[in-house]
């Protein structure tokens, strides 16, 4: 079968019915049974978010600001529904430390599909080379290997010379990690002349995948493929044979808005990845997951028909500090949208002149005085700092979802 299940090649518009169908009870649900929620959506009718534009109306909770409110209510803030207990096979700690559920259901965190979409397949013996203390990434992979029918082999991170040796004594089918870390182990392998040529496919998440390594990789009879997930929602999208974005996962809903903002952007505008779960025991709902990508036109070639992204394109948090102020992604997004004359910004911290200087780039049909005017004074409004005005035609600034740019050069 060349599909993990038939929802991939549904229409796309039965695949949009179906998510606004279930997303009233999922937004219920979160209000009924977590504090954070309860008290977010408290002014909204869960039964009237039924369209994304109804979704987009919502408050959007960012990764950045879930370490604070983890703090004022321990162990996750008040997002999760769920308790110790059966239901609650485990919980992992990620960097800062943010504390996440991991839920006693089959396959929790849905990486199943994006390793059949790698070519994984039931009787597989799959070398897991992700962590398996404090940070979920060992147990998704392992919990979706399973779901799948395969045999998984703990390596763990580190221990380069024993991973070695326990691929070349048994041999398997696939490898889960870091591309980078497989890379290491097939070059120790040639060292120690261990043969691992029974790896045949492999599934790398957790950092960027450069076409290069993927095409090296290959040539050494590996077929790779990426998945985009984090330990907050698990699976967001993944790689196909096709290898042309990344299909978005069946059982979520992604809105890609303004950084800084929850107002959804059109097609193709890069901008943050915003993620609507229907996780029952983690159900977060509009999660900024602080990264940055864009919505491929069109459908994949590979017959699946979800939408696709373009992939990671950095990091949507850009606030930097400017002569000791801090200038927020939002503060520049709020500057555009009191000026309609002004299609998009990006303003430029630079220090050519020996001290800190900001230049909001704007994109006009029409730039005058009177317009660059208005716009310092509602930058310096927002910002309380001072800067130049510069107007540029349409389609000039880059398509990176960027509002802020810092390229101070420093000795």
């Amino acid at each position: 079968m060349t599909h993990y299940d038939s929802s991939e090649t549904r229409d796309p518009r039965e695949r949009e019915r179906a998510l606004m169908a279930r997303l009233p009870g999922q937004v219920a649900h979160a209000v009924a049974h977590t504090a954070a929620y309860a008290r977010l959506l408290a002014d909204f009718d869960p039964r009237s978010v039924n369209s994304r534009e109804a979704l987009s109306t919502l408050p959007v909770v960012r990764k950045s600001e879930l370490l604070d409110l983890q703090k004022a209510a321990r162990p996750f803030g008040g997002f999760a529904a769920t308790t110790w207990g059966p239901g609650c096979a485990r919980v992992f700690a990620s960097p800062g430390p943010l504390y996440e559920p991991e839920g006693a259901r089959k396959d929790y965190w849905r990486l199943a599909r994006a390793l059949y979409a790698a070519g994984f397949r039931s009787g597989d013996l799959i070398h897991n080379t992700f962590s398996y203390h404090f940070t979920p990434a060992g147990s998704m992979m392992e919990t979706a290997a399973h779901a799948l029918g395969c045999t998984v082999f703990a390596g763990g991170v580190g221990q380069t010379e024993q991973q070695v040796q326990a691929m070349g004594d048994l041999r398997p089918r696939g490898y889960v990690g870091t591309p980078s870390f497989l890379r290491i182990l097939l070059e120790k392998a040639d060292d120690m002349g261990v043969r691992v040529d029974s790896l045949r496919k492999a599934l790398a998440s957790g950092e960027a995948f450069p076409r290069s390594l993927c095409e090296w990789l290959r040539a050494r009879g590996i077929d790779a493929y990426q998945a985009y997930a984090t330990a907050d929602l698990g699976l967001i999208a993944y790689e196909s044979p096709a290898r042309e974005g990344l299909v978005v996962d069946e059982d979520v809903i992604v809105e890609i808005v303004r950084p800084g903002t929850g107002e959804p952007l059109p097609e193709g505008e890069a901008g943050e990845v915003v993620v609507t779960s229907f996780n029952p025991d983690y159900p977060l709902i509009r999660f900024g997951t602080g990264d940055l990508s864009a919505v491929l036109p069109g459908a994949s070639p590979c017959g699946r028909t979800n939408v696709r992204l373009k992939g990671w394109l950095g990091r949507a948090d850009q606030t930097t500090k400017v002569k000791g102020m801090f200038v927020h992604p939002s503060q520049v997004a709020a500057v555009l949208k009191r000026h309609g004359e002004v299609v998009k910004v990006r303003l430029v911290v630079d220090n050519a002149t020996g001290a800190d200087r900001m230049t909001l780039r704007c994109e006009a049909d029409a730039g005058s005085d009177a317009l660059a005017q208005a716009l310092a004074a509602t930058l310096r409004e927002l910002t309380k700092l001072r800067g130049e005005i510069a107007f540029c035609a349409r389609g000039s600034l880059p398509n990176d979802g960027k509002l802020i740019e810092d390229s101070r050069q420093y000795d």
